[in-house]
């Protein structure tokens, strides 16, 4: 099993022409590994680099998400809690990271708290 950094599971996933050797390390290190590690903040960076880097419009983001779902050689911190976050996701005005936040407390059956007015539309949040 290897871990990985955000900047390399972006590598994998996005065909970037400005980086083809970064692009083919990632990809050759992934096809090496029996499986691959991804940790729950590498989770929440991913879908912010893709959002505000490469401008990825919400549909595509959630293909890719449940793709790392589905794909038995991610090893995904807290899937569970991921998996909660990308359903959350796919309803929701809010962010992935709000929805990540939200999916936490929802697993350990706490309110949520926050001032944030679009999270709070949520069943389990409370605005401030």
């Amino acid at each position: 099993m290897v871990v990985i950094d955000t900047n390399v599971l972006v590598r994998v996933i996005v065909e970037d022409a400005g980086q083809p050797e970064q692009t083919k390390i990632a990809r050759d290190l992934l096809d090496n590994a029996q499986s691959v590690y991804v940790p729950q903040i590498v989770q929440v960076e991913f879908v912010w680099v893709l959002t505000k880097t490469y401008k990825t419009d919400k549909a595509m983001l959630l293909n890719v998400l449940e793709h790392l779902l589905l794909n038995p050689a991610f090893i995904l911190q807290r899937r569970d809690v991921f998996k909660i976050a990308v359903e959350l996701f796919k309803e929701s005005p809010a962010g992935f990271a709000d929805c990540m936040i939200l999916a936490e407390s929802l697993d350990i059956k706490s309110l949520l708290y926050t001032f944030d007015k679009r999270l709070s539309k949520h069943l389990n949040t409370q605005l401030l």
